[in-house]
């Protein structure tokens, strides 16, 4: 099955570097790999042309946000199945999308694996440790979610029921997650690996105020989709990250 992978970037400058090798290092796949760039003003655009055609697409122009850049990139993927890697986390070694492909087998839409958040500076310390667990129906009730770059699907799975929303500024692939697997019940698979290590200071968490404002956005997910969440749902959210401080 050929993978399509997905990286958006905007000023990038400092770590797209790291993201396209551990892209381009993968083994036993056959890779597409699309960079859709904001019209970065730093030398992004440079470092990404100097993979040459190891970079099968490259889109660099304005957009409305990271949704959007998705989005395209979503649009111009051929492969079988679809996963997004942001230009400042990375692959965790060079056998992730191998081990990916291997859990899609049979009915499988989708699959989801395990994360560690690293330093901005020093990736080899640990900061926190996402492990997802198996995905149980209801899940997203209490809380759950999988990693958004840890969770790849068929390609019919975008073709079927959409795309990332504009409506939603930090929260849409919360939304998407969401939709596919709690409301669409696609068939997924947990692969119990940490395939991916993203830097600290992500949109949704660099702040309290922005997690406040990624809570309202949750509460938004639900409405967006006539979905009724319990109203422990969104404390059980940023609850459950606790333990990921602790499993290190």
């Amino acid at each position: 099955m050929k993978v399509s992978i997905i990286t958006v970037a905007y000023n990038s400058a400092e770590t797209i570097k790291d993201t396209i090798e551990s892209v381009l290092s993968q083994k036993g796949v056959e890779l597409e790999y699309i960079i859709v760039d904001g019209a970065s003003t730093d030398n992004t655009l440079q470092i990404i042309k100097s993979f040459g055609d190891q970079v099968q697409q490259l889109v660099s122009e304005p957009d409305q946000g990271i949704y959007d850049a998705m989005n395209k990139g979503v649009a111009l993927a051929t492969g079988d199945i679809i996963g997004i890697l942001n230009s400042d986390d990375f692959y965790a070694d060079d056998e992730v999308l191998q081990a990916v492909v291997e859990k899609f087998r049979g009915d499988t839409m989708g699959v989801y694996a395990d994360l560690v958040y690293v330093d901005q500076q020093d990736t080899t310390k640990v900061k926190r440790t996402w492990i997802s667990g198996d995905y149980v129906p209801g899940s997203f009730v209490k809380g759950w979610m999988p990693p958004h770059p840890t969770f790849f699907v068929k390609r019919e799975v975008y073709e079927k029921f959409g795309a990332y929303t504009l409506e939603l500024k930090s929260a849409a692939d919360y939304e998407f997650m969401l939709r596919s697997i709690h409301k669409h019940k696609i068939p997924i698979k947990y692969l119990s690996k940490i395939i991916v290590k993203m830097r600290v200071g992500g949109k949704s968490n660099v702040s309290i105020g922005n997690r406040l404002k990624a809570n309202k956005e949750d509460r938004r997910a639900w409405e967006m989709n006539g979905l009724k969440a319990s109203k422990l749902t969104f404390i059980r959210k940023p609850i459950s990250k606790i333990g990921q401080f602790i499993k290190r």
